[in-house]
């Protein structure tokens, strides 16, 4: 059988954890932040965790992450 194929842009935007939880980045963090308040912004560097549901279809896309 031959070996499955990491999808490249799904192993850039997403991290799997120890205990198998999808990270991603929290989003509008490019620009217009100035106007926002220091916790909103410090807010923003943190990582979300994915829905449930999504955690399965990125889980699939990243074959070999998960055993590290």
């Amino acid at each position: 059988m031959p070996k499955m194929k990491t999808k490249k842009s799904v192993s850039k935007k997403f991290k799997i954890t120890k205990n198998k939880k999808v990270l991603r980045r929290s989003t509008g963090q490019n620009h217009y932040n100035s106007k926002e308040s220091g916790d909103v912004t410090r807010s923003k560097k943190k990582d979300q965790r994915l829905f449930k549901g999504d955690e399965k279809n990125v889980i699939k896309a990243l074959p070999y992450q998960i055993n590290k």
